[in-house]
């Protein structure tokens, strides 16, 4: 039993925060010590008096989520996480920002027990955190009956940057407009950014600002005033039609006698001495580093056993929940392990010639109807272009206030949220989240796309309107690098389907990788590619493969291509032919699932010293890895022009006679 007052041990049990921060810091010489120490308040009133949480099954379905959005204060987290007992050591913690601690410098998620996102990127968490919200708001709308076994809420902390950052305004409208009554989020307003005070580029009035998006707003002057913070979260979570922020003035690097309320305190160590003087003004009995005063840690790891009782008490709901649906436990239950339901893949249409030409956006439209009874975890929708890029489950409700159950998604012209919301969909789990737009606004959402495939969750970007084939909307809509760029993110699977049966054929790929995959599709009808006369398109799943070889003997030349482009390649081939020259016409769709194959079969779809050409309406800098020494890429080097498709294809060179004509003076005929 301790001999410490109630408010003596608060204090210890939040200074213990502040004493790792600064250490773990300052051993690292690295990191970022005054926003933790300034937070810490914050967290220890959330942990142990509100937030419903079992560090020892960090993953329990109805525990409340909370994320640090301003991801740099990562010692926060990782100091509450040790302290309420994760599988987070000391030792873990005096290792931060160390080559392969779970500790780094900033929050990953998979990495850290406790860390429900990555963060960092400012304004990136505030996002996920949206999307925890209208995923739990999802699955409770689905899953619960008397028993309410989807009841938790989402907490986040975001900074002055955070809000500064445009994807804050695209969430915060979307969160308010959908009454995400659930969501309730604490703004760090410390008037300190790196380069100064926020006096400098930050004057926002941000209660009217969130007032004006509908949230519920607080205010509490003063961190330290415990009872203010925990009566304020009881009335956010008393407010159920609306999303809450409460506004808190926090002082950064509290308790440093020479750092606290400047920059000096945010990215910096506060250095040995500064560190003495802090815990001497802290009353810290000790001046070991990591000292954690002994009843301090008692109380905490206290705080975490009572997670596993309120577990243990959701668990006798679940059961009697499972005892009264035992069909929606079963639904329930694939979902959240991931599976997909038997028998959707048997509802993946087949194109024929009596379907004509059909732009891919067209096809993928069809596909994501026709699996949709058997695939009800995939919801999503697009940037306000549902009728552009065909992604509506016709006949299914729409997500919002009066229908949270419902799968089609308008995400509003906010790409940007869009692709975070997104991520916090897939990392809440058992939603398998789609979102598009036009392909050449993707660099619009690519912070959360990087992220996505940092943290390896499983969702499908829908982009279409994917080359200059879009035509009289010209250079401004008109993708040139986006595919490069895209196929240079580590983790993204980029596939580009030739017609309506490789898009049947990615849909199929792209639900069973469980990773980030890119469908980028065209808004121009493509011709029908007879597979009794080519290559099935089932070989997408290979990201590479032969689709007409040559008759008798080996190829002279390779032609490859991906999307609009194969179309191309095969009139080639035939002109070749004619003139009795050899080509092989190989369809890529996906580089990344090509590059994912075994030498032997590369090989035999490229074989060693033919040479190769490849055509893509896109930069071509992404073809140079397959075209080997001597290979020719055709491509686009500039931006596009306003003009029907056709005559862009002419004017640019994209057309079977410039392949013709490059394959002989490639091969010297």
């Amino acid at each position: 039993m301790t001999d410490k007052t109630p408010v003596e041990l608060e204090n210890a049990c939040i200074d213990a925060i502040r004493v790792l921060a600064m250490d773990a810091v300052q051993k690292a010489d690295s990191g970022h010590p005054g926003t933790p120490m300034a937070l810490a308040p914050i967290a220890y009133v959330l942990w142990t008096r509100h937030l419903r949480y079992n560090p020892v099954d960090p993953h329990w379905t109805n525990r409340d989520r909370f994320i640090l959005s301003c991801g740099h204060a990562s010692m926060l987290l990782y100091s509450v996480s040790y302290l309420t007992g994760y599988d987070l050591s000391l030792d873990d913690i005096k290792n931060f920002r160390q080559l392969n601690s779970k500790t780094p410098g900033h929050p990953e998620y998979g990495h850290t027990p406790g860390v429900e996102t990555t963060t960092g990127p400012l304004g990136q968490g505030f996002s996920n955190a949206v999307g925890m919200a209208v995923a739990e708001a999802h699955t409770a709308a689905l899953f619960n009956r008397t028993q309410r076994i989807i009841d938790h809420y989402t907490y986040f902390i975001a900074s002055d940057g955070d809000l500064m950052e445009g994807i804050s305004n695209e969430a915060a409208s979307f969160a308010g407009h959908n009454k995400l009554g659930r969501l309730i989020g604490f703004y760090d307003d410390n008037h300190i950014t790196i380069e100064g005070n926020t006096d400098l580029t930050f004057s926002d009035d941000t209660r009217l600002r969130f007032e004006g998006y509908g949230w519920h707003v607080q205010f509490v002057g003063d961190v330290k005033d415990l009872a203010a913070l925990d009566d304020a979260v009881e009335r956010a979570k008393a407010e159920t039609d609306r999303p809450s922020i409460i506004i808190t003035r926090t002082h950064i690097g509290y308790g440093s006698p020479n750092k606290q309320d400047t920059s000096a305190a945010h990215g910096s160590p506060l250095g040995a001495e500064e560190i003495k003087l802090t815990k001497e003004n802290l009353g810290i009995p000790s001046q070991e580093p990591f000292y954690v005063d002994p009843d301090a840690l008692a109380f905490w790891r206290r705080a975490g056993l009572a997670g596993a009782n309120a577990q243990s008490e959701w668990n006798k709901l679940y059961d009697q929940w499972k005892a009264a649906n035992p069909d929606l436990c079963t639904e329930f239950e694939r979902r959240a392990s991931g599976h997909l339901m038997d028998g959707w893949e048997d509802l993946i249409p087949t194109f024929d010639a009596s379907n004509g030409n059909v732009a891919t956006r067209s096809a993928s439209g069809a596909v994501i109807n026709a699996i949709a009874p058997k695939v009800p975890e995939l919801i999503g929708g697009s940037a306000d272009l549902a009728s552009s890029t065909d992604t509506i489950v016709k006949g299914a409700p729409s997500f919002g206030p009066s229908s949270y159950d419902g799968r089609n998604f308008h995400f509003g012209i906010r790409e940007h949220g869009m692709g975070g919301i997104m991520n916090g969909m897939a990392l809440y789990g058992g939603i398998i989240p789609y979102g598009a737009t036009f392909l050449i606004f993707s660099d619009y959402m690519r912070p959360p796309m990087r992220l996505a495939c940092m943290m390896r969750q499983r969702l499908i970007y829908v982009y279409t309107h994917d080359s200059i084939g879009l035509g009289e909307d010209g250079p401004t809509h008109q993708p040139i690098e986006q595919l490069s760029n895209l196929r240079a993110v580590p983790n993204m699977t980029v596939i580009r389907p030739a017609d309506a049966n490789e898009t049947a054929e990615a849909w199929r790929t792209a639900l069973k990788l469980g990773t980030p995959v890119c469908l980028v599709l065209t808004r121009q009808k493509l011709a029908f590619i007879d597979r009794s006369k080519y290559a099935a398109a089932s070989n997408v799943a290979r990201g590479a493969y032969v689709l007409a070889d040559v008759r008798g003997g080996e190829p002279e030349v390779v032609l490859m291509a991906s999307g609009s482009e194969v179309e191309i390649i095969l009139k080639a081939q035939d002109t070749l032919a004619e003139q009795g020259i050899r080509a092989r016409t190989v369809s890529v769709p996906s580089m990344e699932l090509f590059a994912q194959q075994d030498q032997a079969y590369r090989d035999s779809v490229l074989p060693p010293g033919i040479k190769r050409i490849s055509i893509e309406a896109s930069q071509p800098m992404s073809w140079y890895k397959w075209l080997g020494e001597d290979g020719v890429a055709i491509g686009l080097e500039h931006f596009g022009a306003s003009a029907p498709y056709k005559e862009l294809y002419k004017e640019f060179h994209l057309t079977p006679e410039n392949v013709v004509q490059t394959a002989k003076s490639l091969i010297g005929k």
